[in-house]
């Protein structure tokens, strides 16, 4: 079962296998077309949080990235490991918004990917969250994140999450905006939800 101390991963592990019939149907590409002009060049380190089923982490090593994947829920790292065993994913059990296992990994990575994991985090949380994430990027380094809109699923937790907030607890830690996209869920074609992506570069 996924970590019940890890309040975000609820209705993950449970539905595992679905998960990763759905995450693994589509691809990289589909997802991030829209921000990947934002990645550094191979061979960056890049850190996934929330990997999931390891497709990203995978397609990212695959282009010649040194991927650091976190993953708490140990249902999805354990079927993530199994699909996508490359050598260059470094797979960690850890969580946010503290992120322990990265505590001695200050200005570590050029990238930082939160893939649709900002929203499980409650307001609190995610104010503890920012600084921790942002103090692992290096200078001239870019945090990738997208959030959710819409109705809860079943048995998840989920949060509103505006820009406004986004952007002001950033700029808090030196982060600048440099990307703001909406748009409707075209990859599950779900009318009731929407994404925002948002991309917060360190200067440098």
């Amino acid at each position: 079962m996924a970590d019940p101390d890890v309040r975000g991963t609820a209705g993950y592990g449970e539905n595992a296998d679905a998960l990763v019939k759905q995450y693994e149907g589509i691809s990289f590409h589909d997802v991030h077309r829209q921000v990947a002009h934002l990645l550094p060049e191979p061979p960056a380190r890049v850190l996934d949080v929330g990997a999931g089923t390891g497709r990203d982490a995978a397609a990212l090593a695959a282009k010649g990235y040194t991927v650091t994947a976190v993953e708490p829920t140990r249902e999805l790292r354990e079927r993530a490991l199994a699909l996508h065993p490359e050598p260059g994913i470094e797979w960690l059990d850890d969580s946010l918004p503290d992120l322990d296992a990265l505590a001695d990994r200050a200005a570590a990575y050029d990238a930082v990917m939160l893939t649709a994991v900002w929203m499980h985090l409650d307001e609190a949380e995610r104010a503890r969250a920012m600084p921790r994430v942002a103090r692992l990027l290096r200078p001239g380094g870019v945090m990738i994140l997208s959030l959710r809109h819409g109705p809860v699923p079943a048995g998840r937790r989920m949060f509103e999450v505006s820009v406004e907030e986004m952007t002001r607890t950033a700029a808090a830690e030196g982060l600048e905006r440099v990307l703001h996209l909406e748009r409707k869920d075209g990859l599950f074609n779900r009318a009731e939800v929407s994404w925002t992506r948002l991309a917060f570069r360190r200067p440098g």
